[in-house]
């Protein structure tokens, strides 16, 4: 039985102290008027040698609400109503900052647990020999959607009260001046919004405490009746999760730029969140197993999880490659302004995403020798959940906050206390049952698996 040591309890806790302390700072630090919002960039500007100043800030204000302007711009006949209208959104703008840097490191751990639950599912589904070993290690890692999950809900139940301004179509003034939002009303409106999310969560929690009731239920059981009903609640689960994982990535993420869409953008989506719930996997049982723990865990199950480590990051970059290039190449007004964005205002972290979850893991793992190594997989495991921390900065900030973004003490401090949580919850979790199943009918194969 896995107890949670001591010091790994009280650095989780000192995290998740400091971390709300920072994220408080930041909701506090952000201003309450316009004329503080502007005092506010022309210090940050003057601490960079100037340059930035009004022109980028009024450049920073043009897509979030870009069509809710434009069609309002008849009506501006004073110079001084589009101004106001400007420093408006400059402070919305500001404002935003804590709350997306929150949003981002909210959403981030949270799927990493549901990457975890569909590689989870897959396993139980595929009736795969090689896994079981590791399976209340993946069971221990997604007892965090119940805290994450509900952490984010709240997040999306607080946009629907207004308490920031991280959706702009649920603005009814900004719909009431958008024809394009108008059109999508019925679906991107925020009762609707609400329940999907709900619907969601709902069914994710439910199948994950479900299969795993039925995973301990089968250590204590005389047949095999609990694995094969797993089995085929997993299949079913599946298809519920492809769904659901499609319409939550429109919702949750691609919805803050409501003007904008892509196709691939579901799959975009779980290839992130798939292949750094796989990297976790890898990290904690490199773990478990330093501190003497899953003694029948060979380098074999380490190679395993390093190959869709490996295998996964190329499957994301052909995603990211593709809905860059159409969508580049094509060059229609509304849909490259996206990437016009974020090449403009956030071109380190945009390239710098790229290499860090394309580059870095082919390079570091193309060599099959090296995905035996512990120490070779956690540093590239650390490499690829740093470069989708910012794939997912990347498509939450740009409509969130503009070109007004930097990592400062607000998104530190939320990956702070999320980073906390995480850690403390999964291992608590890890110990409230043998890390070892009993009674899976492919334990054996699991055992003496090699490859």
């Amino acid at each position: 039985m896995y107890t949670i040591s001591n010091r790994l309890k009280m650095a989780s806790i000192i995290m998740m102290v400091v971390g709300a302390l920072g994220i408080g700072w930041g909701f506090l630090a952000a201003p309450s008027t316009e004329a503080e919002a502007m005092e506010m960039i022309a210090a940050h500007d003057d601490g960079h040698g100037g340059g930035h100043g009004e022109e980028a800030a009024h450049e920073a204000a043009g897509e979030h609400e870009a069509t809710a302007h434009d069609t309002e711009a008849e009506s501006h006949t004073a110079e001084g109503e589009h101004a106001m209208s400007h420093e408006t959104h400059v402070l919305h703008q500001l404002q935003n900052k804590p709350w997306a840097a929150l949003y981002v490191a909210a959403f981030f751990f949270f799927m990493i647990a549901l990457g975890v639950l569909a590689f989870y599912a897959i396993q139980r589904a595929a009736q795969a020999g090689w896994s079981p070993l590791l399976f209340r290690v993946m069971e221990g890692i997604t007892a965090y959607i119940v805290p994450g999950g509900i952490i984010v809900f709240v997040i999306l139940v607080l946009s629907v009260m207004h308490m920031n301004h991280l959706f702009v179509w649920m603005d009814a003034d900004v719909v009431a001046h958008d024809k394009l939002l108008q059109g999508k009303a019925g679906f991107l409106n925020p009762t609707f919004f609400l329940v999907r999310a709900a619907i969601f969560l709902g069914g994710w929690i439910l199948y994950r405490e479900y299969s795993r009731k039925l995973s301990i239920q089968q250590d204590e059981a005389t047949d095999n009746s609990n694995f094969k009903l797993n089995f085929r609640i997993s299949a079913a689960f599946l298809v519920f999760y492809l769904i659901t994982e499609s319409m939550m990535s429109w919702d949750w993420i691609m919805s803050v730029d409501p003007h904008w869409f892509s196709t691939l953008f579901g799959w975009y989506i779980f290839a992130s969140m798939f292949v750094s719930g796989i990297t976790v996997i890898a990290m904690v049982t490199v773990y478990l197993k330093s501190k003497g723990h899953l003694e029948n865990v060979n380098d074999s199950h380490i190679h395993d999880l390093a190959k869709f480590m490996f295998g996964i990051s190329i499957f994301w970059t052909y995603l990211w490659f593709s809905q860059f290039m159409l969508i580049w190449y094509s060059n229609i007004p509304e849909e490259v302004t996206y990437y016009v964005t974020r090449i403009e205002d956030y071109k380190l972290p945009f390239f710098g995403m790229v290499a860090m979850n394309f580059l870095f893991p082919v390079l570091l793992l193309m060599n099959s020798d090296y995905k035996r190594i512990n120490w070779f997989v956690i540093l590239t495991g650390i490499v690829i959940l740093a470069g989708h921390y910012m794939d997912i900065f990347n498509a939450i900030m740009p409509a969130t906050v503009g070109d007004q973004w930097y990592i400062g003490i607000p998104e530190l401090s939320a990956i702070l206390f999320f980073a906390g949580l995480f850690i403390f919850w999964i291992f608590r979790a890890l110990g409230t049952q043998p890390l070892q199943p009993k009674r899976n009918p492919f334990i054996e194969e699991s055992k003496h698996f090699h490859y």
